[in-house]
């Protein structure tokens, strides 16, 4: 067993850990101390080039639109993001979040980029991203979700949560930006895909099998 300085150390340096503090306490600071904040963070396609705010690309995937939306996002991030960053290493998820936030929100940039009174939030591409980036490595896990008393396929789960929040998307109601988990999910499919293409052995075997 390694010293235990040298585990602290490793869980201090996290990158996932950081990140999911870090949009917890942003989150809280957002909803219940600082609105303005919030307004400062949130992601407005009509102004991204007009006025520059090419910042609130990453901003606004550090703050939610209520506590459900921000439990919901990180009771995902908590299941997939740590055991998918001890396989591929912190430095590879730090490019695979950040890179999603930013990407995941170009479907939305298109969409509404001649809207100025839209405005979204939420680490929703980012999520997605982890997520299936995650299957691809470990395709047979599955996790428990109260009260729900069966295990869930991680598969399974997968599509449900994109199918929840295509639907949601269509309701077009508040300011999650639902419409950046599909390109988020293709997002974490494709880095796996460049970055690591033998993954998807074992994802294909159990599909063949």
């Amino acid at each position: 067993m390694p010293p235990v300085h040298l585990r602290e150390e490793r869980f201090v340096t996290s990158t996932a850990l950081l990140i999911f503090g870090a949009t917890i306490v942003a989150s809280l600071i957002a909803l219940y101390a600082s609105p303005g904040l919030m307004e400062r963070c949130l992601f407005r396609p009509y102004w991204l080039v007009r006025k520059k705010q090419y910042e609130t690309l990453v901003t606004s995937g550090f703050v939610h639109a209520d506590v459900p939306h921000l439990a919901f996002n990180m009771i995902t991030f908590w299941f997939f993001a740590f055991p998918l960053e001890r396989r591929i290493g912190g430095a590879a998820f730090a490019v695979l979040y950040f890179a999603s936030l930013v990407l995941s929100d170009a479907g939305t940039y298109l969409k509404h980029r001649h809207d100025p009174a839209y405005a979204s939030l939420g680490a929703s591409g980012a999520i997605s991203a982890v997520l299936f980036a995650n299957i691809v490595y470990f395709p047979t896990q599955s996790l428990f979700i109260f009260p729900i008393p069966i295990p869930i396929p991680a598969p399974v789960f997968a599509v449900g949560y994109v199918a929840y929040t295509w639907y949601s998307s269509r309701q077009a109601r508040g300011r999650i930006n639902h419409d950046a988990h599909l390109g988020g999910a293709l997002f974490g499919l494709l880095f796996v895909l460049l970055t690591d293409p033998g993954a998807y052995g074992a994802l294909s075997r159990i599909f063949a099998g």
